[in-house]
């Protein structure tokens, strides 16, 4: 991880070498802490932050959730990260903000515990790898189940539901996969560990419903409204496992994948192994939307002023 300058915690900027948390930490014993993801891009314009209030609005929600009083607004949390990024002078990269317990009490219950918050951004590649995100990548249908919301609420970008995640991506990447793919509680697709999934069948570009206990995307959300604009077919339903051997494309999305297609799974080639046509259109797109290209989206982009 490339070091930035600052990070920003409680309202203040602090140095990268500073921002440290207390070993009692109720959220380093618990999993009760909520983050968010959001990526930073260049443009003409100069650095652009994608879906900016969608991604820190889902943060409020994976607060209410969890029932976490934050201290602050989401516009006041907005405003942090845009002064982060323009602080740090970072051109490109990833934000990661996250809300934890600090430590007061030792019993699961954080009553007692501070909440803080914290928002650091830095230089981010390809997730998955460069060669993954132009070629595909291979991936193991996981033997561990996704999270249901009657178990930890998959809706919520809690750090607790992401033991689940790290099994199923250990799981894949020992076995000599790149990534995995989950099942959600009725044995249909899910998604992946830290990334939704799509599927093209018949020219259909297909994903998971949230009934599939997958989280709300907003890279997903966003793939859907392009797709349809480009006058692509979508439809969300249940996949089995067995159709999503016979997909004619297959790719993961997500804020740090981006759109990374899917080569293999479970040692049977996708389509002819190579990335698809719709599948290299909507990379195509998203790209010149995230990058200021695409003057019909330019409402997805916060610039810094």
């Amino acid at each position: 991880m490339e070091k930035t300058e600052k990070i920003w915690m409680n309202g203040s900027f602090v140095n990268w070498e500073d921002a440290k948390i207390h070993v009692l930490t109720h959220t380093l014993h618990y999993g009760s802490g909520i983050f968010e993801g959001l990526r930073v891009y260049g443009t003409a314009k100069g650095p652009a932050i994608f879906m900016l209030s969608d991604h820190m609005h889902r943060f409020m929600d994976s607060a209410k959730i969890h029932m976490i009083p934050l201290p602050y607004s989401q516009k006041e949390l907005e405003a942090a990260v845009v002064r982060l990024v323009k602080i740090n002078r970072l051109k490109e990269g990833y934000i990661r903000p996250i809300a934890f317990y600090g430590p007061g009490s030792m019993k699961l219950s954080p009553k007692g515990c501070p909440v803080n918050i914290a928002i650091a951004c830095y230089p981010f590649g390809a997730y998955l790898g460069d060669k993954g995100l132009k070629e595909g990548v291979r991936c193991k249908i996981s033997s561990w189940t996704r999270i249901t919301a009657n178990i930890l609420p998959p809706q919520a970008k809690c750090t607790a539901n992401y033991a689940n995640s790290i099994l199923a991506h250990k799981e894949a990447t020992d076995c000599g996969y790149d990534e995995a793919i989950m099942l959600d509680h009725d044995g249909n697709i899910s998604e992946g560990p830290g990334e939704n999934v799509f599927m093209v069948h018949d020219e259909t570009l297909i994903s998971p419903p949230e009934e599939s206990d997958i989280l709300r995307g907003i890279t997903r959300h966003a793939l859907i409204h392009l797709a349809r604009d480009m006058g692509l077919r979508v439809v969300l339903r249940h996949i089995p496992r067995d159709e999503i051997y016979v997909g004619e494309e297959v790719f993961l999305c997500g804020t740090a994948a981006e759109i990374t297609p899917v080569r293999e799974i479970d040692g049977r080639l996708v389509g002819d192994g190579k990335p698809g046509p719709i599948t290299r259109k909507l990379k195509e797109r998203l790209s010149d939307v995230v990058r200021g290209k695409d003057k019909g989206y330019l409402k997805w982009l916060t610039f810094m002023k």
